[in-house]
């Protein structure tokens, strides 16, 4: 028999039980790394949804629980649950727990998706006009402080990839510095005035590319590729490598994008 616990709700009210409840130990993982609890709670949650152990209409374990669960304060949790609230993740109803959001309009849900279909092609293929001849002539450069600093980012890279759970946060930030340094490598005065802008579509891609599962390993190897022929100074094996990695990584966003607007639909 399951029990069902009570759902996450203020102290003093009422809760109403029947509903499925996400309460599984080996699901949630005590927030235990550095930095802001609220913020790691969250990282957390967002994660279980993109692996979607997390769906829409399931209801998180009661507050007391949930904190037990993470080992963080009441506080800390309330907090992280009212951030995802704002960026319509979960939804609060009083007197019965909190949900995983579930889309108001799937019309709207199928507009917005190819809106941003637009947004990534478009911003796949300015990365891919801005960091493939970059690439190239970060090979046929003689920066080795910038490619140095390039592996070390990459070397940070793989180990961030490999921790349990996965900070995506900053594994977004050193996937960011590695093509930072390797922009910075080919000496290009113009490409460096746009380090800012170029970072900034970055992360906006890697928002959506990161969490695809089995796309981390993919990417280190793309990673490797392009540093492999940074090391060998192959100007041809670079360029290709950087294409290739920033056409893998727009497939798999695109592809993501394809794929939800296709579940709205059934």
């Amino acid at each position: 028999m399951t029990l069902h616990p009570q759902p996450f709700v203020p102290d003093g009210t009422s809760s109403v039980v029947g509903m499925k409840t996400v309460q599984s130990k080996k699901m949630w993982e005590p927030v235990t790394q550095p930095g802001h609890i609220s913020d790691r709670i969250e990282r957390q949650i967002v994660e279980l949804l993109a692996a979607e152990q997390l769906r829409p209409g399931d209801r998180l374990p009661s507050e007391r629980q949930l904190a037990i669960l993470l080992g963080v304060s009441r506080p800390s949790l309330r907090e992280a649950v009212k951030s995802l609230e704002a960026h319509g993740r979960l939804d609060v109803r009083h007197g019965q727990g909190v949900f995983v959001a579930v889309p108001q309009s799937q019309t709207n849900l199928r507009a917005a998706l190819l809106a941003q279909k637009v947004t990534l092609a478009e911003l796949f293929a300015m990365r891919e006009v801005l960091e493939v001849p970059a690439a190239g002539w970060a090979a046929s450069a003689t920066d080795h402080h910038a490619l140095s600093a390039a592996r070390e980012a990459l070397e940070e890279l793989d180990v961030a990839e490999s921790a349990s759970p996965v900070d995506f946060k900053d594994l977004q930030r050193l996937d960011s510095a590695f093509h930072m340094h390797v922009v910075m490598a080919a000496g290009n005065r113009f490409l460096r005035q746009t380090l800012g802008v170029l970072q900034d579509m970055m992360a906006s891609g890697m928002e959506t590319t990161l969490v695809i599962p089995g796309r981390l390993e993919r990417s280190r190897i793309e990673h490797a590729a392009i540093l492999t022929a940074l090391t060998e100074r192959n100007e041809r094996k670079a360029r290709a490598a950087a294409s290739r990695h920033i056409r893998n990584a727009r497939t798999a966003a695109l592809r993501r994008i394809e794929d939800e607007r296709r579940r709205t639909e059934e």
